[in-house]
């Protein structure tokens, strides 16, 4: 095969590998992540990426004036205490670090982010790692301590896309009306897309209504399957309240959320919630799942579902209206 043809093989091969890798990244990594026109939560506590107003330090929306009105701010300053969870606003490649100061300071950390059509530089973050693929909504890192280097500050990350343009369109999350009419709920967990419900295993099973307590009692939640320490999403828009305690014997899976709005009230079990108050959106990081092998060796690790009125939520659930056989 003559060298040109086979250097044209190559790159096609390589564009569509690409292209179905992008389209349907590995399991457990967040299967729905597909192109958006609108970036994921940057900051957990700040569902709707708002950007930072005026302090005595400045403005944080993009063109404020900088260095005594000489210049222009080229980014957005999304609102972020210190410490909270940083998470991916796209799928991409990560490389870095990024030094914004160049001075060593407390807050001279950053990673850049170039996938899915974009490329961003978040600053003032610690990352987990400066190096290969993340995908939208995943961890990415933690806040900086800006309290200690502008002490009063708004403290927020820096967002800066690559070409110096204005990111303020697609840091708005596109979040459905509150309450919203959409009955089905969003996907629970990274891995599971379908909100699968969990078979029987040595345990019982995960269908509503299964046995319990040698047959005395009855399921009055879904088991939905999630791996241990996998990444937990909201079913649907409403408001936190926690923490629930199931087990009330403090075990490694003893802990868990209500959430109740857009028509629904649920209880999600065996789960640890970023936070157990405030509004949450749906499809936004709830929290991960707790480690169920722990407790319950070679069980179908699960979240249990549980409805606040204890009928059964299993035709809210996309696609899990069967058993797992």
């Amino acid at each position: 095969m003559p060298a040109l043809s086979l250097v044209a093989l190559v790159s096609l091969v390589s564009t569509v590998f690409a292209e179905q890798l992008d389209a349907y990244p590995p399991q457990g990594q967040g299967r729905q992540q597909q192109q958006h026109k609108h970036w994921a939560q940057i900051c957990s506590g700040n569902p709707t990426n708002k950007i930072r107003g005026c302090d005595r330090y400045g403005c944080g929306y993009f063109g404020a004036d900088r260095h005594s009105g000489k210049g222009k701010h080229t980014g957005v300053d999304v609102i972020c205490a210190d410490g909270a969870t940083v998470y991916a606003p796209f799928s991409g490649q990560l490389s870095g670090p990024i030094r914004f100061f160049h001075n060593g300071n407390a807050i001279d950390d950053g990673v850049q982010i170039r996938g899915s059509g974009y490329c961003v530089k978040l600053v003032c973050i610690h990352p987990i790692r400066y190096h290969g693929q993340i995908y939208r909504g995943q961890q990415l890192g933690r806040m900086l301590p800006m309290q200690r280097v502008f002490p009063g500050i708004i403290s927020h990350i820096h967002v800066e896309n690559c070409d110096h343009s204005d990111p303020t369109q697609v840091l708005t999350p596109v979040v459905p009306p509150f309450p919203q009419q959409d009955t089905r709920w969003a996907t629970l967990c990274s891995g599971n897309p379908t909100n699968e419900i969990r078979g029987c295993d040595n345990y019982g099973c995960g269908y509503y209504g299964a046995p319990r307590q040698k047959g005395k009692g009855k399921h009055t939640g879904v088991d939905v399957i999630c791996t241990d320490g996998a990444t937990v999403y909201a079913p649907f828009s409403g408001e936190l309240s926690g923490p629930i305690k199931f087990f009330h014997n403090g075990n490694a899976i003893d802990d868990g959320v209500q959430i109740r709005g857009s028509g629904f009230c649920v209880k999600l079990l065996c789960i640890h919630p970023i936070r157990y108050q405030g509004r949450v959106s749906k499809g936004q990081i709830l929290g991960k799942m707790l480690p169920m092998q722990r407790v319950f060796p070679g069980i179908t690790s699960h979240i249990h579902v549980e409805n606040c009125d204890r009928s059964d939520p299993t035709s809210n659930l996309e696609r899990g209206k069967g058993k797992r056989v």
